[in-house]
């Protein structure tokens, strides 16, 4: 079964893990799938993390994991393998076979370290093999430390960095190309010891490192070494959209560019963290995930009212009734058949009426029925079946939201899943009700806001426009009225022709006798 979600987030790191708990605490529906261990899983502890500083690196995802549960998301410990566009945003495959679909995608898959060739470096990476004097400095300080050079401007910078935390550094030039005049001159300032020659192996006893042997033989002491590897994007998931790494300015390795909030090339696609920005530190990895999520709720939200703006104009529901086939059933509502089947027959108002289904059923049953909706398509459409079915209704175009219905004129007033921001809902309402007769019925139905926990439903999550029966029956002064609000579910098939079960919202009023 294909869940959708308003954003899948690609990778359960610092970066994705923020932006999650961001998006959720926004209240938007969020998945995250990773199976794998961050990437300084290696390491002991998280450094330079406010607050969290000496955190176990697991630990501190598992504090993430929990935020993103706390707030309704989704966690599901498996791998994105593909990603692809549809109509309707994004389709994500994984490795386990699921496949889920999102409106939009916040990819934070990180990077791989790709270490030097040398035998044990790999190994021992994390522990005495690093790379970030941010990250494990501290730790390293007052050590004999190596700088082993594959990039001889960013070895540099290493070894400049690292001679501010110990007096003891020495530059292994390595197989990294010779240096200039003035970087000889900048590590010579410092102090800082340069071996030529390629290093060939790592020295350790007691498990810690205690040199570099060179090709020569050669061991140069050191207990401690710090490497550039080459960084390169997580970013195979992004093929399928067209996106592709780009090389770094200093040639360190590849990332997926970005805008400043996260924004890739392709439109709906974000990402944060180490696979766009391959210097993030944990901290700046998680202020770039919550950056993309922030810009990620905003653009949801300004689509969520295109489409509100859509759902709402008449020539919306034009297109929708001269389409040219029938846009729904066919068959009376459910609610509409319970309610009149037990009423005697006499005025009936049909509000939001579309094709007719309700005022042609309540008609042959010997109801008078008047049908009023706002797209005259459809009450074409609806004419010509009445006609077929030879009853007479009286079929009315209006804009409900600005439209009065004579009072008390009717027996029942039914209008069928309205959609409606509230105040134009409650003032719909408040004018319905003036129109029924004492004795009279009233009877609304609409989408239940637990219909947004159906992670297959494909209609249009816009909650605003979802109500329950007690929130209509506010409306209505209860000295007048004797109320029933309830929330029946009903069978239903998603579009994939799986079974689900929808809730409607049910009020069913009765106006009482005046005297």
């Amino acid at each position: 079964m294909t869940q959708k979600f308003d954003v899948a987030v690609l990778g359960g790191g610092a970066a994705g893990l923020s932006g999650a708990v961001s998006l959720c605490r926004a209240r938007r529906s969020v998945v995250v799938v990773d199976a794998g261990p961050p990437r300084n899983a290696p390491t002991d502890a998280v450094h330079g993390f406010l607050s969290r500083d000496g955190i176990s690196p697991f630990e501190l995802v598992e504090i993430g994991r929990a935020e993103v549960k706390h707030y309704g998301g989704l966690m599901l410990r498996t791998t994105a393998v593909a990603a692809r566009r549809t109509d309707r945003g994004f389709e994500v495959t994984l490795d386990d076979g699921q496949i889920i679909t999102a409106r939009r995608l916040l990819v934070t898959t990180g990077l791989t370290d790709e270490l030097p060739g040398i035998p044990g470096m790999a190994e021992r990476w994390g522990r005495d093999v690093v790379h970030c004097p941010h990250c494990h400095g501290w730790e390293l300080r007052d050590r004999s430390v190596g700088v082993l050079a594959t990039h001889t401007e960013w070895a540099v910078r290493q070894a400049l960095m690292f001679q501010q935390l110990t007096p003891e550094v020495t530059f292994f030039q390595h197989t990294a190309p010779a240096l200039t005049e003035q970087q000889v001159a900048q590590l010579s300032a410092w102090g800082i010891r340069v071996v030529t020659g390629p290093v060939e192996s790592l020295e350790v006893a007691d498990d810690r490192i205690t040199g570099l042997r060179l090709a020569d033989g050669t061991v140069v002491a050191c207990s401690a070494v710090t490497v550039a590897p080459r960084l390169v994007a997580n970013s195979a998931v992004l093929t399928g959209l067209g996106l592709k790494p780009t090389a770094h300015p200093m040639g360190v390795g590849e990332s997926i560019a970005a805008d400043p909030a996260g924004l890739t090339e392709v439109p709906g696609v974000w990402v944060a963290g180490n696979v766009t920005d391959v210097m993030a530190q944990v901290m700046s990895s998680a202020t770039g995930g919550a950056s993309a999520a922030a810009a990620i709720n905003a653009d949801l939200i300004a689509e969520d009212t295109k489409l509100t703006l859509r759902v709402l104009s008449q020539d919306y529901w034009e297109e929708q009734y001269a389409s040219g086939k029938r846009a729904w059933s066919g068959k009376p509502n459910p609610q509409v058949v319970a309610t009149a089947t037990g009423l005697p027959t006499g005025t009936a108002l049909d509000v939001g009426s579309g094709e007719g289904a309700d005022s042609v059923w309540l008609a042959s049953r010997g109801w008078t029925v008047t049908g009023v909706d706002v797209s005259q398509a459809a009450l074409d459409r609806a004419a010509r079946h009445a006609a077929e079915i030879g009853v007479d209704i009286t079929w009315r175009q209006a804009d409900v939201t600005a439209w009065d219905p004579v009072p008390a004129q009717f027996d029942l007033v039914s209008a069928q899943y309205l959609q409606l921001p509230r105040p134009a809902r409650d003032a719909l309402i408040r004018r319905l009700a003036a129109a029924v007769r004492p004795g009279g019925t009233l009877l609304i139905v609409g989408h239940h806001p637990a219909d947004l926990e159906v992670p297959t439903l494909r209609r249009p999550r816009l909650p605003h426009l979802m109500f329950t029966a007690e929130e209509i029956a506010a409306v209505l002064d209860p000295s007048e009225w004797d109320v029933t609000a309830s929330a029946p579910e009903r069978p239903a098939t998603d579009p994939d022709g799986q079974q689900i079960t929808l809730t409607d919202a049910v009020l069913r009023a009765v106006r009482r006798a005046t005297g």
